[in-house]
């Protein structure tokens, strides 16, 4: 299937590893033009390297996306880098998990409220360059009760309301907004690898909600946002995609 991406520019917030990397190298593979960032320099050059393997135009630089100085800097550069912007990804997360000031602001200042700056400040953009999509990264923590880990999953369900509402008042200017909530996703250096190595048998009972008896790749939501994006996609928009193994079930 021809996504038509090739050429568009795309910006993935905190793209240096994990699903964020995952997603900008699905971009990369269809030939758009590629921009990351994250904080830390050592994985941001190591994704750069990664992403100029795929042979297009690929622009990375750091940013502390809560600042917003910075991110109003990094989206500048980065549509000067890629020549047009067309779609925004929001993935970032502070992993704000306690229930205490300290969580609930991580959780609110990256999750959430950088999201909302971001995108503010990709529309114009976007909407310049001709219409596009704005895809955020949520969790089915939001989808559902999240204990242990209240900031977190009601900043989640958050994002999911606020897909819906933008969705709605940006119709008009040929931009769609949608959402990714993904499951419990295994990969180096993730969370899930942690618990893994560490609580067993914690990651066993985990594993056995899924009803496909594992847990998933970046590359399976990679692949279903950058599907989202794409021109065969035109017609969706405002919607929350679980990408779970149906985990939620």
């Amino acid at each position: 299937m021809d996504l038509g991406l090739k050429d568009k520019g795309v910006i993935v917030t905190g793209g240096s590893k994990g699903i964020g990397l995952a997603i900008a190298e699905g971009f990369a593979r269809e030939g758009a033009r590629v921009s990351i960032c994250s904080r830390g320099a050592g994985a941001l050059e190591a994704a750069r390297d990664r992403l100029a393997g795929h042979g297009g135009v690929v622009h990375a630089a750091p940013c502390d996306v809560s600042d917003s100085a910075a991110l109003e800097a990094y989206v500048a550069a980065a549509h000067e880098a890629l020549g047009a912007v067309h779609v925004l990804v929001n993935n970032p997360s502070g992993f704000g998990m306690a229930d205490d000031d300290e969580g609930w602001t991580l959780a609110f200042d990256i999750d959430l409220l950088a999201l909302a700056r971001a995108t503010r400040l990709a529309v114009p953009l976007i909407e310049a360059a001709g219409g596009g999509s704005v895809i955020h990264i949520s969790s089915i923590s939001g989808m559902e009760p999240s204990p242990g880990s209240a900031p977190y999953g009601a900043v989640k369900a958050a994002v999911i309301h606020l897909t819906t509402t933008q969705a709605s008042d940006l119709a008009a200017r040929n931009i769609r907004v949608n959402c990714v909530a993904p499951g419990s996703i295994l990969f180096p250096g993730g969370s899930w690898e942690d618990v893994q190595k560490n609580d067993p048998d914690g990651f066993a009972e985990v594993v056995a909600t899924i009803p496909f008896g594992r847990m998933g790749t970046t590359d399976e939501i990679a692949n279903g946002t950058v599907f989202l994006a794409s021109e065969p996609a035109r017609w969706i928009t405002g919607q929350t995609i679980a990408i779970d193994g149906g985990q939620l079930l």
